[in-house]
């Protein structure tokens, strides 16, 4: 098992909130994040979707919602947080700020249409849930997704599988986790190990995921369907997943959590921000997986990098850069 860094732990009360926060109306950012969304640097025209072609493949990011808060004090463990304000600035973002965005993926192949992780659903904090609307907006309808492809569990990436009472928001939609991830999380005797802010998560899962009929398991390197395979990028969480999409001329990473927001760790990709489980393994699957997009020349996409969420990575001195797509 997937030995955890306490020190991923061991946060302020406004970063614990801001990514942990598991039960009841999940209140995971101060109040002043529905005033920012709009004003949201990392997606500055207000755009609900992105649409663009990946070979045969179309492709649709979509704006879940996200805001503004103050950059805490030990968000990055390994850097000092003039260092951290020195990497946003130079990016063109605020000094002490912390932009978050959440942005979902949706690819058609064929006949099926995936969707990669939920969201927060009806279960986020303000700024936040307007998935739905966003798709509808796009031209999908939410009806017609046939798969759901998990990266991890994180609240921000699952919850939209969930009602508030825990009951099944796609009943009829084929749900696919990484086999280590679900293992993670669905072992009662985890839930005595993880700190108090991650039981949450455990506790969902158990009361619900192993009853669901149509929940499937899938390992490193096979295939979701015909088209996409699971990519193993564990650290940030014990399973985390990445997927390789596959659209004849060319081709896609869909990233996740690989990396927060660019101008942290994608810009200093030796920086390990507090919501990495193992920090040392965060790196190294993100150092492996940039250096395959910067070699394969594939477009990614990153769950927390703003609108448009997707761009080709390239070398920039030690770390990366991402020129997004058209």
């Amino acid at each position: 098992m997937l030995q955890m860094d306490r020190r991923a732990f061991v946060l302020s009360s406004a970063a614990a909130a801001a990514g942990f926060g598991l039960s009841g109306s999940l209140e995971i950012v101060p109040s002043a994040l529905a005033q920012a969304a709009a004003a949201n640097p990392l997606n500055p025209k207000g755009s609900t979707a992105h649409k663009f072609k990946i070979g045969s493949v179309e492709v649709t990011t979509v704006f879940e919602g996200g805001g503004i808060r103050d950059l805490p004090i030990d968000f990055v463990k390994n850097a000092a947080v003039a260092d951290v304000n020195a990497s946003l600035k130079a990016s063109g973002l605020d000094e002490g700020k912390l932009p978050n965005a959440y942005t979902l993926t949706v690819v058609k192949i064929g006949q099926r249409t995936i969707m990669f992780d939920s969201g927060f659903g009806t279960i986020g904090p303000a700024g936040t849930g307007q998935f739905a609307a966003n798709l509808t907006a796009a031209g999908i309808d939410p009806a017609s997704i046939t798969t759901i492809a998990v990266t991890h569990f994180h609240p921000d990436h699952i919850f939209g599988l969930f009602t508030k009472d825990n009951a099944q928001v796609f009943p009829n939609v084929e749900i696919v986790v990484p086999e280590t991830e679900y293992r993670f999380w669905s072992d009662p005797a985890v839930i005595a190990q993880l700190p108090e802010p991650r039981r949450g998560i455990a506790q969902r899962v158990q009361a619900t995921m192993p009853q669901w009929k149509n929940l499937r398991q899938v390992a490193a390197d096979k295939d979701v369907v015909p088209g996409i395979r699971a990519l193993a990028t564990n650290g940030h969480s014990p399973g985390h997943t990445s997927y390789f999409v596959d659209g004849g001329s060319a081709q896609m990473l869909v990233l996740g959590d690989l990396t927060t927001i660019p101008a942290i760790n994608m810009r200093n990709p030796g920086w390990h921000v507090v919501f990495d489980q193992d920090a040392n393994m965060a790196e190294a699957s993100r150092r492996k997986m940039f250096d395959r997009a910067v070699a394969d020349k594939v477009v990614c996409t990153g769950y927390h990098w703003g609108m448009p969420g997707a761009g080709t990575v390239v070398k920039d001195g030690n770390g990366y850069a991402l020129l997004p797509v058209a």
